[in-house]
């Protein structure tokens, strides 16, 4: 059994490093109680560390080829640790903020890492079952984070979800320090500062730009202001990567039609089927008087829906074009979002949701395991490192950029859904940050106008989301090519 603790010190880090992604969604009600935070701080709770993962993955990859991807993957996880207990500790909606980007930059150093590592250590047979587990473990995060963040919230405090990580880390670093072996790349270059500095900046200002259009509206000279600041950000990137030795991203790559409907698949998939899961958590818990575990509940089908249907997948249609796979998962994606959205109406409860959420778990996990290989086979062999790294980080942006522009979409329902009601102005806003239930205990008779405004958002919200999953799906089909009958090949082959 020695042999498989390499494999246990990588499935440590990832399994933590990506629930973190998830577990905070149903403790953003008892976040907001706590700390009196507005609408944009429990966004940002959720996007700086989406961001910091997006913007430093291709960044820490090459650092790690170059200084040892041991190393590396240590300091994550020495840096997500020290992290988490500031997460913890924070006193107030800023500095959760702030500590919650640097947990973002530890995760970064570690999911960088955690491929490398797994092919260094193990050949063969044995490689295929590490990544395999590596794979469901992986998925098991995703299902695992609203459940344990559910029972620790309730149980203990919503801190608890940041604590928790304190004993995993020290087991990671015992197991990575006893069993993994060093390993780098001897023909490593520098790192590309300019460019995680130019791609930082732009993925940061347009976040922020579409965070602030709930309250400057999209029209104002602050929102077009900052997305223009953000277009010139990313046109100093793209500049930056052309003129560099030494490229984050080879910008040739895109030259392929394959390769970028492959990221924008990647991108629109994260935030179409997850971005809205913190406004679902908001109504479930304030609305609806759940609990954090009965909410936490209540998004498992998804999770537990694309890890059945990824397993089933990966045996039944190993070697299916990427129209089929990912096509098809982007179309169940939307067709999941807009059944949740016309399913929902006001009085109804979760179990609205129900069959829209299997629909999207189960285009997620028919999606998810051919977007890896699609990216891979479209690039040559010596850039399918970049091309995995360029692949999670259009992931992760995707979700950043989801909560962002569904929190817009939210937040304007929500507003719509309350005229008439005759609520004074800064209900919507008591109503995203959780407080349905203070204005419910004021009045009673409140039940109905609060269920109309949740209703309206949540359904404009699944719209745009299911808009963003058919669109990807267009993408894909228009952009990949059908691949050519066997029999019309063997010609041009003989020929050749």
């Amino acid at each position: 059994m020695r042999k498989w603790l390499p494999l246990t010190a990588v499935c440590l880090g990832a399994f933590m490093l990506l629930v973190d992604v998830t577990i905070v969604t149903v403790a953003l009600p008892d976040m907001a109680a706590d700390m009196h935070t507005g609408f944009a701080e429990l966004q940002w709770v959720m996007d700086i560390y989406a961001l910091a993962l997006a913007a430093l993955l291709l960044g820490a990859g090459s650092l790690a080829d170059r200084i040892g991807r041991r190393r590396v993957y240590l300091g994550g996880l020495g840096l997500f640790a020290a992290a988490s207990l500031a997460c913890g500790l924070a006193d107030g909606p800023g500095a959760l903020i702030a500590f919650r980007a640097v947990q973002g930059v530890g995760g970064a150093a570690m999911f960088a890492t955690t491929m490398a590592l797994l092919s260094g250590a193990y050949q063969g047979r044995d490689r295929g079952v590490a990544f395999g587990v590596w794979g469901a473990v992986n998925g098991a995060a995703a299902a695992a984070g609203p459940i344990i963040g559910g029972l620790l919230t309730e149980q203990f405090g919503w801190r608890w979800i940041f604590f928790i990580n304190l004993p995993v880390c020290a087991l990671a670093v015992y197991v990575t320090l006893k069993a993994v072996a060093e390993s780098r790349n001897p023909q490593a270059q520098g790192l590309d500062l300019p460019g995680m500095a130019t791609f930082t900046a732009g993925a940061g200002v347009v976040t922020y730009a579409l965070i602030r259009v709930g309250e400057n509206g999209w029209t104002s000279g602050t929102t077009l202001g900052l997305f223009g600041l953000g277009v010139v950000a990313f046109a100093a990137f793209v500049l930056v990567e052309l003129r560099s030795s030494r490229p984050m991203l080879d910008l040739s790559l895109f030259r392929s039609p394959t390769f970028v409907a492959v990221m924008t698949a990647a991108l629109l998939m994260s935030g179409a089927a997850f971005g809205y899961l913190m406004y679902v958590s908001m109504w479930l818990q304030s609305a609806e008087g759940m609990g954090p575990v009965g909410a936490g509940l209540v998004l498992v089908p998804l999770s537990l829906a694309a890890f059945f249907v990824s397993a089933a997948s990966g045996k039944l249609l190993h070697g299916a074009s990427a129209r089929l796979t990912i096509g098809g998962g982007l179309l169940l994606i939307g067709i999941g979002a807009l059944l949740q959205g016309w399913m929902l109406d006001a009085g109804d409860g979760w179990v609205a949701l129900l069959a829209g959420m299997i629909a999207t778990g189960a285009g997620v996990g028919l999606a998810s395991p051919a977007l890896a290989a699609a990216a891979m086979g479209a690039v040559a062999p010596a850039r399918a490192g970049m091309a995995g790294g360029a692949l999670n980080t259009a992931r992760q942006l995707g979700m950043a950029l989801g909560i962002a522009v569904l929190g817009a979409v939210f937040q304007a329902g929500l507003s719509d859904g309350l005229d008439g009601s005759g609520q004074p102005h800064g209900t919507a806003e008591a109503l995203a940050t959780g407080r349905a239930g203070e204005l419910l205990h004021a009045d009673p008779g409140a039940g109905q106008w609060i269920g109309a405004a949740f209703a309206s958002g949540l359904k404009d919200t699944f719209w745009v989301s299911g808009v963003m999953g058919l669109v990807g799906a267009l993408v894909l089909f228009v952009l990949v090519r059908r691949p050519a009958p066997a029999g019309a090949a063997a010609p041009e082959r003989a020929a050749a």
